[in-house]
């Protein structure tokens, strides 16, 4: 039996073919599952309006009374994670365009990548933007870019990197949902379980943070978002490779001055 947030995003897109279709996954990922993997939450919540809260209650739902107030910078690196690992996951909907459109920016790096994709958002039309998506990460076959570990850093899928991370995982407690058939060394993935970090959804020491960050991002996110900022097919998604670059910069920046 479905999940009542999949029930509702589903019945939002207008059934399970349109949601398929509009974040960008085969119409049995939808239908063959109960529960929408975490990793997906962020593209359907962008892409159908429901919220992430509604979507899976057992990750978004309210923190005990318990918890500790989250520091206000890790909230918003939490935020920044979560942007990427959306616009990573799937092409965004009109909707999310907007929102984007209406980002302001400073003369910090950070600040000037948020106003470039403010830019690009504001001149982007939708149905381009998943078409660029398409181009760019899925293909007919493949897409230009693999945006898993494994793939950067040995240049083949599911090796080393990805058992590494795995174990990695299972030691945090942080459990793959069974209906998702996504290799966890997927970028938008890393980039939700680094949200998790920083929002206190997921509990790990700040060295236990850095350690993670380190093995399984720094090594290889920043050349991602490299890549895709230089891509000569890339003109929305430019600016996401930018925003990318420049956040994994200060995040290794910052990893590095707390050690």
């Amino acid at each position: 039996m479905r999940d009542d947030g999949l029930d509702r995003a589903i019945a939002a897109a207008g059934g399970v073919a349109e949601l398929a279709r509009k974040i960008g996954v085969s119409q049995p990922s939808i239908s063959n599952g109960n529960t929408l993997p975490a990793q997906r939450v962020m593209a359907v919540e962008a892409a159908t309006g429901v919220p992430r809260k509604e979507l899976r209650p057992d990750l978004y739902g309210e923190p005990p009374l318990s918890a500790q107030p989250i520091d206000p910078i890790d909230a918003a690196r939490a935020q920044e994670y979560l942007l990427l690992a959306t616009l990573l996951s799937a092409a965004p909907s009109r909707r999310l365009l907007d929102q984007l459109a209406a980002l302001s920016g400073d003369a910090t790096p950070l600040g000037r990548a948020h106003a470039a994709l403010a830019e690009a958002a504001a001149g982007a039309v939708a149905a381009k933007v998943e078409r660029e998506y398409f181009d760019l990460f899925v293909g007919l076959g493949r897409g230009e870019f693999l945006p898993y570990a494994s793939y950067y850093l040995t240049g083949f899928l599911n090796e080393r990197p990805l058992s590494r991370l795995r174990a990695d995982l299972a030691a945090l407690g942080i459990e793959r949902v069974a209906s998702n058939s996504e290799p966890e060394d997927h970028a938008a993935i890393l980039c939700e379980i680094m949200a998790g970090f920083a929002g206190g959804r997921f509990e790990a020491s700040s060295d236990a943070q850095r350690t993670f960050f380190e093995k399984h991002i720094a090594s290889w996110m920043g050349r991602l978002f490299a890549d895709i900022e230089r891509a000569e097919n890339a003109t929305f998604y430019r600016a996401v490779g930018a925003l990318g670059r420049a956040f994994i910069e200060i995040e290794t920046e910052a990893f590095t001055f707390a050690n």
